[in-house]
């Protein structure tokens, strides 16, 4: 194809082309005037229809203003109508029905509340003060009716019925009721620190009755009613607290009464003190305190004020006593119970400051507290005292037949009991940190004994026989050692002192032998005899005049009566020790007086009259010596 060809259809196509967009640009410009005509027309039947649309949205509007005051109409009128239910309920009371009371009370409060959201309307305030007069009516009811149940079941609890609490392990043996001395007594103090159990919780008000007394308690509060409330409550709670512990057997005292009673009396009293702690930490004050956080559950400005003050007077009176003994004049046999009441504040002291923590409860844990160390205090004086006592005890009543003295008996008994308060005296040593308790406990043992050691020696020179004096001794320390090796001291004391203080048990028994036999064994000896006329010859049978062996025998019958006399109303008490004291002295006389008679015998036998002068065998001897030490009297006739 050539040039001229393809350029002549290029020009058709374009004309082609020219003819298409020509067509296009007329249909075009027929819808733009087609449009422009439609927006005329749509534009004059907008401007026709606005006073329409005009007319129709007032109407609207209209329509929604009456439905909306239709609506606050009816809401006003639904208050109203439940302001009138309310009345009637308040006006009825809350014994018929008080869930429903409560409920009006609560309708009253929201009734309230809405008039005051609109004040707009005309009748919103006589509407909102007749609400408020009706429910401080309401709450004044409601405080009637507080009191009157929480009075009606709150009873003083019955002293069986608060032991019955106690787990088994610190019930009194027995009792009565209102009195606990007779189950508590002079009970060993072992029965007292037992593992103390658990406490059955006791229901100080009906548990039925506890959500009516929240509920009260609730609406008071809301009301603005809370020292009402407070006032009825603590009033109430206190007394019949106060009551309970009356039954129990608490009583005021003071430290003048302590003093002038005589000590037995006390002794119970003080023993029945420590039951009246446990039940009431442990049971009265813990359900006063659960009560309380009950019936003041949400109330936390009210609930531990409350508990203070119901507990206040209670928590007083026990704690006086504690006190008053505490402060009355010191003596030695006052220090055990003085341990017992450190005891159980000790025991106690978890529960009272988890009872009374709160800030309004501070005074009375601090006196509790205080009341603990004041006892400590006084213990450890009282040791002190009874140390020095010990030291000094000045009777002049020699026991005669030179056994065991009272108060080494009451001395070492004094601290067995101590040391059955071992852990007690470790806390104790404790409160003034001076240093191992364990050590402070051997040394106070040691200078207990030492002044009795001391006292006793004073004593033992009150006897004119030093023989006795010896025996004296030697039993009373004898006593001593025997008891300490048979307790819980001796772990303290150690075995040096035991073994320093049995030698010195030996030294008095060998002093005593000594003294007693020295004289009678000289006369069945014949060292000193000189040679010549008279002396005795090497077959111990010649040498010595049978008048001089008259002499000897005449001599030792009265010096050997005397002694069996005298020393057969001695007593060595131990039986060990007896036969031990007797069978060293039979082992010195024995042989010597068998001696004596095989060697200067026949010179007796040989003449008149022998048993005049040999008046003993050995066998006699003998038999005689194991009466010795019996403790006989001087009525009593020779075995």
């Amino acid at each position: 194809m050539g040039v001229p060809q393809a350029m002549e259809i290029l020009r058709e196509r374009a004309e082609s082309i020219r003819e298409s967009l020509h067509k296009s640009q007329t249909i075009t410009d027929s819808m733009v005037a087609i449009l422009g005509s439609f927006d005329h027309r749509l534009s004059a039947l907008e401007t026709a229809m606005r006073p329409t649309q005009i007319r129709t949205h007032s109407i609207r509007r209209a329509h929604e203003s009456i439905d909306k005051t239709l609506k606050a109409a009816e809401v006003i009128l639904g208050q109203f109508d439940l302001t009138r239910k309310a009345e009637a309920k308040i006006l009825r009371g809350p014994h018929e029905d008080l869930e429903s009371y409560l409920e009006a009370i609560d309708q009253l409060r929201s009734t309230a509340n809405f008039f005051k959201s609109n004040k707009s309307f005309k009748s919103s305030d006589g509407i909102i003060n007749h609400a408020n007069n009706l429910l401080a009516k309401a709450i004044s009811k409601l405080e009637d009716e507080f009191r009157q149940i929480l009075t009606n079941h709150s009873k003083p609890m019955e002293p069986d019925l608060l032991i019955d609490c106690l787990p088994d392990s610190l019930r009194p043996s027995s009792g009565s009721s209102g009195n606990l001395s007779e189950a508590s007594g002079k009970a060993e103090h072992s029965s007292k620190t037992v593992d103390a159990g658990v406490c059955k919780p006791v229901s100080l008000i009906p548990p039925r009755v506890l959500p009516l007394l929240h509920d009260l308690a609730q609406q008071m509060v809301q009301a603005g009613h809370q020292q009402q409330l407070f006032r009825t409550y603590r009033d109430t709670r206190a007394s019949v607290l106060e009551q309970s512990l009356r039954k129990l057997g608490v009583e005021k005292l003071s430290k003048d009464d302590a003093q002038r009673m005589q000590w037995e009396v006390l002794e119970a009293k003080i023993g029945n003190w420590i039951h009246y702690m446990r039940i009431a930490v442990k049971i009265l004050f813990a359900g006063e305190k659960k009560l309380c956080d009950q019936v003041f559950d949400g109330v936390d400005s009210l609930r531990d004020q409350i508990f203070a003050e119901v507990t206040a007077n209670g928590m007083a009176l026990l704690l006086s006593f504690g006190e008053a003994v505490a402060k009355s004049k010191r003596s030695p046999e006052k220090l055990f119970v003085l341990l017992d009441m450190y005891e159980i504040l000790r025991e106690l002291q978890p529960e009272i400051t988890d009872l009374f923590g709160s800030k309004a409860c501070i005074e009375m844990r601090e006196y509790a507290f205080s009341l603990t160390k004041r006892l400590a205090q006084t213990a450890q004086e009282t040791f002190g005292d009874f140390e020095e006592a010990v030291e000094k005890d000045a009777t002049k009543t020699a026991v005669q037949d030179g056994t065991v003295h009272p108060l080494t008996s009451y001395v070492i008994n004094y601290v067995k009991f101590l040391f059955d308060y071992q852990s007690t005296l470790r806390q104790l040593f404790q409160e003034f940190n001076e240093g191992e308790a364990d050590a402070q406990l051997a040394a106070l043992t040691t200078r207990i004994m030492t002044a009795l050691q001391s006292n006793l020696d004073g004593k033992s020179k009150q006897y004119k026989d030093p023989a006795l004096t010896q025996l004296f001794l030697m039993n009373n320390i004898h006593y001593i050692v025997r008891s300490v090796r048979r307790s819980e001291a001796k772990d303290l004391l150690g075995d040096d002192w035991v073994q320093i203080h049995r030698r010195i048990v030996q030294q008095h028994a060998n002093q005593y032998k000594r003294i007693s036999w020295a004289k009678i064994l000289q006369c069945l000896t014949v060292q000193g005899s000189s040679g010549g006329p008279g002396a005795m010859g090497s077959d111990g049978t010649s040498g010595i005049s049978r008048a001089a062996v008259k002499d000897r025998f005449k001599t030792f019958n009265v010096q050997f009566e005397e002694l069996h006399q005298r020393q057969s109303q001695w007593t060595v008490p131990d039986s060990e020790l007896r036969e031990s004291l007797r069978l060293a002295v039979a082992e010195v006389v024995l042989p010597a007086y068998r001696s004596f008679i095989k060697r200067c015998g026949p010179l007796i036998e040989n003449g008149k009259n022998p048993m005049k002068y040999i008046r003993f065998s050995v066998e006699d001897i003998e038999r005689m010596l194991n009466e010795f030490f019996e403790g006989k009297t001087w009525s009593e006739p020779k075995r």
